[in-house]
């Protein structure tokens, strides 16, 4: 059986793992793996998801399944984080999923069922799993531009034409906030235009939302996604908890459709339920049940949110303290796009060969297309860590 297969392309960001853990230089960096770090290099456990998780483990008296839409009051607590508290929510279903990538993957292949001559149109640079997801069901698969590198902004001019040239039907994906790996968003205007032409040229718009108060806060994250949901008549959403609640292992995402009369997004939900039952048939509960807690609770929910804002600021900090430090060590200004841009994602320009450099000479691991994860620098060497940048990308050593 097995005699027919050959080796798998290892996944270049997970390979990183092993090959930082194998070093033994005292002071290497790991600005590779995307989890969010403290200041002393660890991914915390936020104290309201401890407190939510010990008073689950008291209250919890079954592991009975839940459902195949998980737990129903997580999902309403999701619509609520992702669309306002006061929004109609007739037309609105959930799915609990096993994270963001379970949530993308169920929804592709809802869009697939419904429309399997759909082409899904992705962000080109985008998070490498996206291309894969979509190929795993078989769709077509398009991309538009959407970063231009000598600026270090959105490339929005030729993002807009290469969307104006979709077939209407086709689904374009958009990522809500603090974009992976570039970290350039769109702003508000850009949204609404984005908006604007998506239900002009009758696209379907499917909003991955995996970094929600990373950015510029909880609600300033989900404008676009709002703005969209205010003027298409259908779309679909996946998000992520596992950054914002840190609970990355425990694999909390929710799949989310919103369709144009209750009848029709009854049927969609059910039809996405059907998806889950012929792929993982429950979702896993123990996660989405503390993320419930602490959303449906004022005082957990208020300790989150000051948890959250002081992730959020620290990364601010970071970029504007990086920066600095990488114009004290060029000269120039050129870095200055990492202070404008969100979130833990940003490229700074490396190419595969420099960034190799970076982890041979200097011990600073990055991902192949030279993005980092700015919340892995630690504070106290961003001029060591910006030398060694500059050193590499000017081709001179340290």
């Amino acid at each position: 059986m097995f005699e027919t297969l050959s080796p798998a392309q290892p996944d270049k960001i997970l390979a990183l793992i092993g090959l930082f853990r194998d070093d033994p230089r005292p002071g290497k960096l790991d600005l590779g793996v995307g989890v969010y770090k403290d200041e002393n290099g660890r991914t915390p456990v936020l104290g309201a998801v401890r407190e939510a998780e010990e008073r689950l483990l008291s209250e919890q008296d079954t592991k009975s399944y839940v459902g195949p839409a998980g737990d129903l009051m997580f999902n309403a607590a999701m619509v609520r984080l992702l669309f306002g508290s006061q929004a109609d929510t007739s037309r609105i279903r959930a799915c609990q999923a096993p994270g963001g990538s379970g949530a993308l993957r169920i929804v592709l292949q809802l869009l697939r069922l419904a429309r399997p001559a759909a082409a899904i149109w992705i962000p080109d640079p985008s998070w490498p799993n996206h291309a894969a997801l979509v190929e795993a069901v078989g769709a077509e698969l398009r991309s538009y531009p959407y970063f231009d590198p000598a600026t270090g902004e959105v490339s929005f001019g030729a993002m807009i034409d290469a969307v104006k040239s979709a077939r209407p039907g086709d689904v374009v994906l958009l990522q809500g906030c603090c974009h992976n790996p570039i970290g350039a968003d769109l702003d508000p205007s850009q949204w609404s235009e984005v908006a604007d032409l998506i239900v002009e040229r009758g696209l379907f718009p499917f909003v991955d939302i995996a970094y929600q108060g990373f950015g510029d806060g909880l609600d300033a994250d989900a404008l676009g996604l709002r703005l969209i949901a205010s003027r298409a008549p259908e779309l679909a959403v996946a998000a992520s908890c596992s950054k914002n609640f840190g609970v990355y292992r425990d694999r909390v995402g929710a799949a989310i459709i919103v369709s144009r009369t209750a009848t029709e997004a009854d049927n969609a939900i059910g039809q996405l339920l059907s998806v889950t039952r012929s792929m993982y048939s429950m979702p896993p509960d123990h996660g989405a049940a503390a993320v419930r807690i602490v959303l449906d609770d004022a005082r957990l929910r208020s300790g989150w949110e000051t948890e959250l804002e002081g992730m959020r600021r620290r990364m601010v900090r970071l970029r504007q303290g990086f920066v600095e430090a990488l114009q004290r060590q060029s000269n120039t200004s050129r870095f200055d796009f990492l202070a404008r841009q969100r979130g833990m994602f940003s490229r700074i320009g490396a190419t595969p060969e420099q960034v190799e450099r970076l982890r041979m000479e200097h011990a600073v691991y990055l991902v192949g297309d030279g993005r980092i994860n700015v919340a892995g620098l630690p504070e106290t060497r961003l001029d060591e860590v910006a030398k060694a940048v500059v050193s590499v990308l000017d081709g001179f050593g340290c």
